[in-house]
């Protein structure tokens, strides 16, 4: 489902004063192989280049060097850039900055807000699934969803990641810098 060959990036930076440009290497020579139906977690500290590997399986971001297919299709070609954004749904870590128009959770969270009572965290990512999922993708990518959760909430989130893994074969690949949620995939 996704390939990487020899990818790299690079994230270039322009300081402001000198003009001078600053360049940080953050993936080098990446090769990669995600099978259809698998439940892959990446592992690693802040700052190791998780979640900018992640936004190269949707075309938020393009190689550096090297290259990187979704499907079969390569993300560098901007013809194939929608149907890899069909194919490869990402959730982020703070559910709030994917939210568009909120119109489910307007609709989910309307009596219960007039009692007082606000969303979980767990919750309100379920619901940035669940919107993710409205594409009904073959690939979920998931950028530490659990981030900011409770423990419960990290469990809930979890259980029904591994659910549309299980039960909907979907592709899963899992940010994480937990230990405990990268032991659940299939392949870290």
């Amino acid at each position: 489902m996704i390939e990487t060959k020899n990818l790299s990036f690079i994230y270039r930076e322009e300081d402001m004063e000198s003009g001078e440009i600053k360049e940080e290497k953050v993936l080098k020579d990446i090769n990669i192989e995600i099978e259809k139906g698998s439940f892959t977690a990446v592992l690693g500290h802040n700052g190791s280049g998780k979640s900018t590997l992640a936004k190269h399986f949707n075309a938020i971001l393009l190689p550096s060097g090297g290259k990187v297919y979704v499907k079969g299709m390569d993300t560098a070609d901007e013809n194939n850039i929608f149907n890899i954004r069909q194919s490869a749904g990402m959730v982020f870590q703070n559910p709030d900055n994917q939210m568009v128009a909120a119109l489910v959770e307007d609709e989910v969270a309307f009596a219960p807000e007039n009692l007082g009572v606000e969303l979980s965290g767990g919750q309100k990512q379920r619901v940035a699934i669940a919107s993710v999922l409205a594409m009904n993708p073959e690939i979920l990518i998931l950028d530490e969803p659990t981030a900011m959760l409770d423990p419960k909430g990290r469990s809930e989130v979890i259980k029904t990641i591994k659910m549309l893994n299980e039960e909907k074969d979907i592709t899963v690949v899992l940010i994480t810098h937990y230990m405990d949620e990268a032991a659940q995939a299939d392949r870290t």
